[in-house]
C-alpha cells in the first residue's frame, strides 16, 4: 500500500503547460470583464460625492434663509459656516452659489475626477436638478444623457 502511494507521488510532478495556460486564459477573461466595470463604478462614486455636496449646500441654503427672514445667500462662506463640510476637497469643488432674494437660489458642485457638474436650482418653490457631463475619467458617471438627475 505504501509503495503504491510513493510510486504515485513520484509520477506526479506538477501541472502541465496546457493546464497552466488554460488557468491564465480564464483569469485574463475575468479581468477583461471586471476592470471596465470597476472603473465605471469609481466614476459613479466620484459623482455621488458631488451630488451629496450639492444636497448639503441646499440644506445649508435653506437653513440660512430660515435664520435670515427667508432671504437666501450667494456667499459660499455663509454656507460653510452653517455646514463646515461644504468646502473644496480632493474629490469635489463647490462651484456656484447664487441667490435671487427670497425667490430662490442655485447651488452647484463639480466632481474633480470626472468633471461632471451637478446643480440644484430652487425658484419659487420649484426644484430643478441638472447636471453636465465632464471630460474626466470614470465614464460613464452619474450624469445621465438627459441632463437631469
Amino acid at each position: 500500500m505504501l509503495q503504491k502511494l510513493r510510486r504515485r507521488l513520484q509520477e506526479e510532478q506538477g501541472f502541465t503547460l496546457i493546464e497552466l495556460l488554460v488557468v491564465i486564459l480564464i483569469i485574463a477573461i475575468l479581468a477583461a470583464v471586471a476592470i471596465p466595470t470597476f472603473l465605471n463604478q469609481r466614476g459613479k462614486a466620484y459623482d455621488s460625492n458631488a451630488q451629496t455636496m450639492v444636497k448639503n449646500m441646499q440644506t445649508a441654503e435653506e437653513t440660512y434663509a430660515t435664520n435670515n427672514n427667508g432671504t437666501y445667500t450667494s456667499n459660499l462662506s455663509d454656507l460653510t459656516s452653517i455646514d463646515p463640510s461644504i468646502q473644496s476637497n480632493a474629490g469635489v469643488n463647490p462651484s456656484v452659489v447664487s441667490a435671487n432674494g427670497t425667490n430662490g437660489y442655485t447651488v452647484a458642485a463639480t466632481a474633480t475626477q470626472t468633471g461632471d457638474s451637478f446643480t440644484i436650482t430652487m425658484n419659487n418653490g420649484q426644484e430643478t436638478l441638472t447636471c453636465s457631463a465632464g471630460t474626466g475619467g470614470g465614464k460613464p458617471g452619474a450624469c445621465p444623457s438627459s441632463g437631469t438627475w
